[in-house]
């Protein structure tokens, strides 16, 4: 919490009887932060705004921590998995004292677009992945309040949600063009795979194996391998099959380019990757655009502005201040948030 000393509010905080305990422009300080925690409110929560240069310098540097810190985890990911290649076996201790505190911190994040920024795959794809799905599923959690023992298997069942693909040839796993139905169905085989891996790990939970092979299952019965619906598949596998998918669509990978932030929202929300927990989808997308009022966002249209109301019928369709004025996306059809700037 440290990086939201000295930052300013946007707006009063109220209790839920809509009492104010800290007015609107207050630079927080400690005080602050621990008459939060007495009224249950979480600071990540509220909208700060930067005017001082000390505010920004503070959030620049502690972005730099976070993308240090994930890096490192991407290569903890990346030697441990070239490990289980050679050996066949789980190194689990090294990825509970290497990759899990990471994953966990990260998702303590307040910034949750500069951390999706941070996450996102750009070179390494495989390895990036795993983490970014690690992070993203904890969130999740988080906001679904998870206890502590549910969020730390879920942060292991994600970060190893992939492994079955430790032996699936890396020639299809980075092909630059579409996988022949040859190939697709080869790569479809790591579920089964990474739970015949997971199963018997000791020290594991069950439940991690289990997320392995059903990430790809679907609510409707529409996913693979076994064709699974609703309470079939475990809650954690319904988590981290969001975040997989919210990862792989937000992020650069061998044979596309990043989709555009509202469209990424759009396919999600509307099923075009497949029918997801509606649950799980809602409270995900609408914790991470309940974020965006105060954020400076770039139009698809080039314009520039910044979010000062949400749509309550259509969140990815904000009220955006610009330079000249306003423009009301749920009323404009064709011009989308591109992107939520860092």
């Amino acid at each position: 919490m440290d990086s939201l000393l000295g930052l300013k509010l946007k707006n009063d905080v109220t209790t839920a009887y809509g009492l104010t305990i800290i007015p609107a422009l207050t630079i927080m300080e400690e005080r602050h932060l621990a008459l939060l925690a007495k009224h249950g409110i979480t600071p990540d929560s509220l909208v700060y705004v930067e005017h001082s240069r000390d505010s920004k310098l503070r959030r620049e540097s502690g972005a730099g921590k976070q993308d240090a810190a994930v890096r490192q985890a991407v290569k903890a990911s990346k030697a441990l998995f070239a490990k289980m290649q050679e050996t066949r076996k789980i190194p689990v201790m090294e990825l509970r004292d290497e990759v899990l505190p990471i994953v966990q911190q990260a998702a303590e994040a307040p910034d949750v677009f500069g951390l999706f920024e941070s996450i996102k795959a750009k070179d390494d794809y495989t390895y990036e992945h795993n983490i970014g799905v690690g992070v993203l599923a904890t969130l999740i959690g988080k906001w679904m309040n998870l206890n502590e023992t549910e969020l730390s298997v879920l942060a292991m069942a994600a970060t190893l949600h992939d492994v079955g693909k430790v032996r699936i040839p890396t020639e299809i796993l980075n092909k630059p063009g579409k996988l022949t139905s040859e190939e697709y169905a080869i790569v479809k085989q790591h579920t089964v795979i990474g739970y015949e891996m997971l199963k018997g790990a000791t020290g594991l939970n069950g439940r991690v194996a289990l997320v392995a092979l059903q990430h790809h299952e679907r609510s409707d019965g529409g996913g693979y391998p076994l064709g699974l619906t609703g309470e079939q598949i475990d809650p954690l596998s319904r988590i981290v099959a969001v975040a997989d998918v919210f990862h792989a669509m937000s992020s650069r990978r061998p044979y596309h380019e990043p989709l555009p932030f509202y469209d990424t929202l759009n396919q999600m929300r509307q099923g075009k990757f497949g029918f997801f927990d509606p649950q799980i989808v809602s409270i995900f997308l609408e914790n991470m655009v309940g974020r965006m009022v105060g954020r400076k966002v770039v139009l698809t249209d080039g314009r520039s502005g910044e979010v000062v109301y949400l749509n309550p019928h259509s969140l990815e369709r904000p009220l955006v201040r610009l330079e000249d004025g306003f423009i009301d996306l749920s009323k404009v059809i064709d011009v989308h948030i591109l992107r939520v700037s860092i």
